[in-house]
């Protein structure tokens, strides 16, 4: 069982248009949205959620207003400036504030105070049109988005090893933050989509620099080359001098934009050159893994 890992080093890219794509020709896989603070994934595949369940963050203070006395030492010893006066001259715990460190715990002279669990999302076992969807939603404003991302992972391996699933496609998050090294490791394969831009060239840099850390095959895939063919030279010419693969390019093509607005892949919606191009993006990254999964065996 393989892994292909969709990145970007921003939002917008056409990430998750090439994941769709991939989605709709890849045979025998599950899919994974580890994009868990802005999932979008979904909008596409149009899912039946089967399974529901809770993620809890970190637990969080909470001030039992029957037992504060109002004298105020939660306040001066919290960091953060969590625990906040109320015009009874009682405090409260702001919960977007407080990060559960327990210090206000421990000074407490009343016992007032105690850690509670915290909902922080929600993740989810989808069927869709193109097979099984693990995905996930953080509550705006949550944090442990890695351990989210690790936590969806982890049930979409547990999954294709029971059903017998050869490959994990997943759309993954932009950037290179704390959700992304959770996509990253384990992974067999990561193709980032990147744009001709200076920008694009700049995060593709970052990216590729993160995915080297942890020792992750990568392939490039210019998305809109054509709007600026110097930059795509530019950004070509950088990964020939890193030893790089480009395995696709993939021209501007508005019925990309129309396919996906209408909630449907671009293989569902036209085969223009937009389309062609990404399902011979597919092909090669399904070569790719089949060389991996035969220099295995």
């Amino acid at each position: 069982m393989k892994q292909l890992l969709i990145l970007s080093g921003k939002g917008g890219t056409g990430k998750t248009t090439a994941a769709g794509v991939f989605a709709a020709l890849a045979p025998n896989k599950i899919l994974v949205d580890c994009d868990v603070d802005a999932a979008d994934f979904h909008l596409l595949l149009a899912p039946e959620i089967l399974e529901t369940h809770d993620f809890d963050a970190l637990p969080g203070a909470k001030i039992d207003p029957g037992l504060c006395n109002g004298c105020g030492i939660c306040a001066s010893v919290c960091r953060f400036e969590a625990a906040l006066k109320q015009a009874d001259g009682k405090y409260y715990v702001d919960p977007y504030l407080c990060e559960g460190c327990r210090v206000c715990v421990t000074a407490c002279p009343a016992g007032a105070i105690s850690l509670v669990d915290r909902l922080a999302g929600q993740w989810f076992v989808s069927s869709t049109r193109f097979g099984p969807l693990i995905h996930a939603r953080l509550i705006p404003g949550e944090e442990n988005s890695g351990l989210l991302v690790a936590k969806i992972r982890q049930v979409a391996t547990q999954k294709a090893n029971e059903k017998g699933y050869d490959l994990i496609i997943i759309d993954g998050p932009p950037g290179i933050g704390c959700p992304v090294i959770s996509s990253l490791t384990g992974i067999d394969l990561a193709l980032i989509i990147t744009e001709p831009t200076v920008a694009g060239k700049h995060d593709l840099e970052r990216v590729i620099q993160l995915a080297r850390h942890f020792n992750i095959p990568v392939q490039v895939a210019i998305n809109k080359w054509d709007l600026a063919p110097e930059k795509t030279d530019d950004i070509e010419a950088y990964c020939a001098a890193e030893n790089i693969p480009v395995a696709g390019r993939i021209p501007f093509d508005a019925e990309l934009v129309k396919s996906i607005a209408g909630g449907k892949t671009a293989v569902e919606a036209h085969s223009g050159p937009g389309t062609e191009a990404l399902v011979a993006l597919w092909e090669n990254m399904s070569r790719i893994l089949q060389n991996k999964s035969a220099q295995n065996q």
